[in-house]
């Protein structure tokens, strides 16, 4: 069997930077432990399965390296750009069923502007080994799916070494979110999941679906400028709607190919 194979870099405008991601075009489904050994062996964040419905409508799956996911930010933004470039080239929306309900990608020119659910934080109690864990103390510690750790600097999010074992030990959230004011943007953050086999992922939408909530509302205005501070980096434009949020980016192939199994 042969499977078209395409390796992104989401959230950037040039190859080495943003968040890469390998998608994969099916005609039908395959069985769950094959779709996760070619993840596995992909090694990447994320890799894509996408299988056609009707025209401009597709089945999505995300995979970790380790295990399936509910929601990718910067997979989808890679599969819509893979299927404008080469299968819905007339086409300036796509949609897609996933495990996280209905969601739509619409072109606007380079621009791809992705349509999620919202997934708007609640202040916790921190865990005690969080600061431990990450070297800092947070200002303040709210959780969605995520874990997500306010700080009041820039620096401190850039400057953050994480003890990535101490973070495997807080089993009660997906990933840990960090975040800051941004100096150049009106915030920054970076993504640690070693639970799900990615120590750091590069450029995260899915966080997106809680920071553009948080900050939406900490800094009163509904469109926000991000920068995603890992050491790729990453861009994106964002929009609070609500109860969904519009995350948008750019992204670039670096290859293409076929899969053999």
């Amino acid at each position: 069997m042969q499977i078209p194979f395409f390796q992104v870099d989401a959230f950037s405008v040039e190859v080495f930077g943003g968040n890469p991601a390998v998608v994969c075009i099916l005609d039908h489904w395959l069985d769950r432990d094959v779709l996760q050994n070619i993840a596995g062996e992909n090694n990447l964040s994320e890799t894509a399965f996408l299988v056609p419905i009707s025209p401009g409508n597709y089945d999505l799956k995300w995979f970790t390296p380790t295990l399936e996911i509910d929601l990718c930010g910067h997979a989808t933004l890679a599969s819509a750009f893979i299927l404008f470039k080469y299968y819905d080239l007339k086409r300036s929306i796509l949609r897609f069923k996933t495990a996280s309900g209905d969601l739509s990608v619409v072109r606007e020119g380079e621009l791809l502007c992705m349509d999620f659910p919202a997934r708007s934080p609640v202040q916790i109690k921190p865990p005690e080994i969080l600061a431990e864990a990450l070297g800092f103390e947070a200002s303040q510690v709210l959780a969605a799916r995520d874990l997500l750790a306010v700080f009041e600097e820039e620096n401190m999010i850039q400057n953050m070494t994480p003890d990535f074992a101490k973070i495997k030990e807080i089993k009660d959230h997906f990933a840990i979110i960090v975040t800051a004011p941004g100096k150049n943007a009106d915030f920054v953050s970076r993504f640690f999941a070693p639970n799900a086999g990615v120590n750091e992922d590069p450029v995260t939408g899915s966080a997106h679906c809680t920071l553009v909530p948080y900050w939406a509302k900490r800094l009163h205005k509904n469109k926000l400028h991000a920068f995603q501070l890992s050491s790729r980096k990453g861009e994106l434009f964002c929009e609070y709607l609500g109860d969904r949020v519009k995350i948008s980016g750019y992204a670039t192939l670096f290859a293409k190919g076929n899969i053999y199994i």
